[in-house]
């Protein structure tokens, strides 16, 4: 009989035999790749309006996420808007791109380190030359008149007619994707009434009371009189009242005052209007009656003031003009007014009278003052 052989395998012998299987194996079923896409991270879009077929702004942000290729050299970032938004007429001078917050040179097609910016229906495409995105970067696009760079964008993306949630697609370069929504709905219309407010009140002046620069009051008054009793002649006297408003009106108030006559006595006689009865209206340096023998209306005269710093016709420190019978503004504000601060809510308005020893005698000379108060709201 014969006796077979026997056979002791080496370790190195199996070794080989592994590796021989093992690239019998991979041959038939192809190498693995471990390089897989992967979701772009915080996707958001920002509209400014989200309004029924609006014209609004889109910021667009995304991350490049951990261990992805990026956008490499030639390749593309696209954001792929649903149907319904309108992005007629949108070019390149209405995108602003940046990464990492640095800003992008665009142009309508690439060119070395500028990015090309296009759209095609409802596709907006930035195409890269030279330039490159890396994991970790972050994007950000805007588009409408919220892109700046370079020059302001002039027109927007309308939003869809139809109320609801869209889905915005975004790709950058081969490997990353990812998707964001946004809500279109009717803008909530708020309205309000604010009642209207309105008062004007006149208080008395006391005596040495120095407005506008003009000689100290000689007399207290209240709000309904200004009594100069007994005037000497070729002597100041001056009284005054303090005009008070407040108000809600948008374009403010006037306060006019008018005289229903000259200082009148039941003889006939009058204390004309400043100066010399000519009815001085622009503001002017005080002066007194001319005391001519002739002319009954030089004997004296009598004229206003105001401290209100009038958004026309100002008066000016110790100007005045003439107590007409047409009405002259003596406070003036141009908004709401709180009834205390000076010029706005507030202020005081003097008297003068000066008379010459020729002025006819008489106990009983009077007129009537009209304040008009006008809110314009």
């Amino acid at each position: 009989m014969f006796a077979n052989p026997t056979h002791t395998v080496g370790i190195s012998q199996r070794v080989v035999a592994t590796l021989v299987a093992s690239a019998v194996l991979l041959t038939s079923i192809g190498f693995y790749n471990i390089a897989q896409a992967a979701n772009l991270t915080n996707v958001s879009d920002l509209l400014s309006d989200s309004d029924l077929s609006a014209a609004s702004n889109h910021t667009i942000t995304a991350t490049i996420p951990a261990g992805s290729p990026g956008v490499t050299t030639g390749q593309t970032i696209t954001v792929t808007f649903p149907a319904g938004f309108n992005l007629t007429g949108v070019g390149f001078a209405d995108i602003d791109f940046a990464i990492n917050g640095s800003e992008q040179t665009l142009a309508a097609s690439a060119s070395g380190a500028t990015w090309g910016a296009a759209i095609a229906g409802q596709v907006l495409t930035l195409s890269s030359g030279t330039g490159t995105v890396t994991a970790g970067q972050t994007i950000r696009i805007r588009v409408g008149t919220n892109a700046v760079t370079g020059g302001t964008g002039t027109q927007q993306i309308d939003n869809p007619a139809t109320a609801g949630s869209y889905e915005l697609r975004i790709t950058a370069g081969t490997a990353d994707s990812g998707r964001t929504r946004v809500a279109i709905i009717r803008n909530v219309l708020v309205s309000a009434i604010v009642d209207t407010t309105f008062t004007f009140t006149i208080t008395g002046v006391a005596t040495s009371t120095v407005i506008n620069g003009a000689p100290a009051t000689t007399g207290s008054t209240s709000p309904t009189a200004i009594n100069f009793a007994r005037i000497a002649a070729n002597t100041d006297e001056v009284m005054g009242q303090r005009l008070n408003v407040t108000t809600n009106a948008i374009a403010g108030f006037t306060v006019t005052v008018a005289q229903d006559a000259n200082l009148l006595s039941s003889t006939g006689a009058d204390i004309d209007s400043f100066s010399n009865g000519t009815n001085v209206n622009t503001p002017t340096t005080w002066s007194n009656p001319t005391n001519n023998i002739a002319q009954e209306n030089t004997w004296g005269h009598w004229g206003l003031t105001s401290d209100d710093d009038l958004n026309t016709n100002e008066f000016g420190t110790a100007l005045y003009v003439a107590a007409s019978t047409t009405p002259r503004a003596i406070f003036q504000h141009n908004g709401p007014a709180d009834g205390i601060t000076n010029n706005i809510g507030s202020t005081s308005v003097a008297y003068r009278i000066r008379i010459t020893s020729l002025q006819e005698a008489a106990d009983d000379y009077n007129t009537t003052l009209t304040y008009v108060a006008t809110p314009t709201f």
